[in-house]
């Protein structure tokens, strides 16, 4: 925690994000300031290789969803989408379980051309951001491989298999990040912190414990973090007992968390100054203020793009930003 407010020199928000509600509190944010202000922080610890290609579902649906692309039904992948691709793979007894979409692939293949000829996962990212006109800097937590791996009552399973394969359904027993200890973090990322121009850090109301715990994990990003001398706000994924996207909640009834904001206050600790909770959990604000947190009791599911835009508005009010 830091008691550092705001100067004049501060005008960058960095964002901490896993895929589906990160990005859509980072479009609320996108819409809302400068789009050169903002750096969006993705979850790059789900990233794997589906039938040779290097897929990226975060930051995927981050750019997805800052360029407009991305299917308003699923939350992930592009609108509009045709499956012409998988069908065929299936047919010829390929592995469909992980469905690319047609339209889809262009940006796996291009990714995986690009690191194939030395690019860094950094440039790769801002080449496709920039092709799908997205003005705001999106990096990837690391340029080194990160993969989760889901403790399960059935055994070890990669993130994927248990997401998407697997549909959550093993009982979760705990994670582990292979390969975190020989990441280093984002070299874009550690000068931004180490800037002196950051007025605030907003970790997004993504999944704490496979999308935020991956970044937060990378050595030296907490110290960095906290170098950079200004609050942490996060967003909490719980509202009224439950997840509203994702297997968050079934994951801390697992693990013998209670599946409250109070909860996701404790999980985060002292790193987080502020948390914003939901009206339906308004009842849990004293808790949280007990546990040393400062608490913004607002809305925070995001069904409309005013719902996004009026969020980001109160994340940054919340942090004593103002707001152009």
């Amino acid at each position: 925690m830091t008691d550092a407010q705001p100067d004049a020199g501060r005008d960058q928000v960095v964002m901490l994000s896993g895929g589906v509600g990160g990005a859509k509190l980072a479009l609320g944010l996108s819409r809302v300031m400068k789009p050169d202000r903002l750096v969006i922080v993705a979850n790059t610890s789900d990233d794997f290789t589906c039938l040779g290609l290097h897929v990226s579902p975060d930051i995927d649906t981050v750019v997805y969803t800052l360029a407009g692309l991305a299917d308003p039904e699923r939350g992930w992948g592009r609108a509009e989408e045709t499956w012409n691709f998988i069908g065929a793979i299936s047919d010829l007894g390929g592995e469909d379980w992980f469905r690319l979409g047609d339209r889809d692939l262009a940006m796996h293949v291009t990714r995986t051309r690009r690191l194939a000829e030395g690019a860094s996962l950094t440039e790769v990212t801002a080449q496709l951001a920039r092709a799908l006109d997205v003005g705001v800097s999106i990096l990837p937590m690391t340029d080194q491989s990160v993969a989760t791996v889901v403790e399960t009552a059935r055994g070890d399973l990669a993130f994927q298999h248990y997401f998407v394969r697997e549909r959550c359904e093993p009982e979760v027993t705990g994670f582990r990040f292979a390969g975190i200890s020989d990441a280093r973090i984002n070299p874009v990322l550690e000068r931004v912190l180490g800037s002196g121009r950051v007025a605030g850090v907003i970790i997004g109301p993504s999944n704490p414990y496979v999308s935020i715990d991956p970044i937060l994990g990378i050595p030296g990003m907490r110290t960095a973090l906290e170098r950079a001398g200004c609050r942490v706000l996060a967003v909490s994924p719980i509202v009224g007992g439950t997840a509203i996207k994702g297997p968050a909640a079934k994951m801390m009834r697992e693990l013998g968390v209670p599946v409250t904001a109070t909860g996701i206050a404790r999980h985060y600790g002292q790193l987080a100054d502020i948390l914003v909770i939901d009206h339906a959990d308004r009842d849990e604000t004293d808790a949280i203020r007990d546990l040393g947190q400062e608490v913004l009791c607002t809305a925070t599911v995001m069904h409309t793009l005013d719902d996004r835009e009026q969020l980001a508005r109160d994340c940054l009010r919340a942090l004593g930003l103002a707001i152009p």
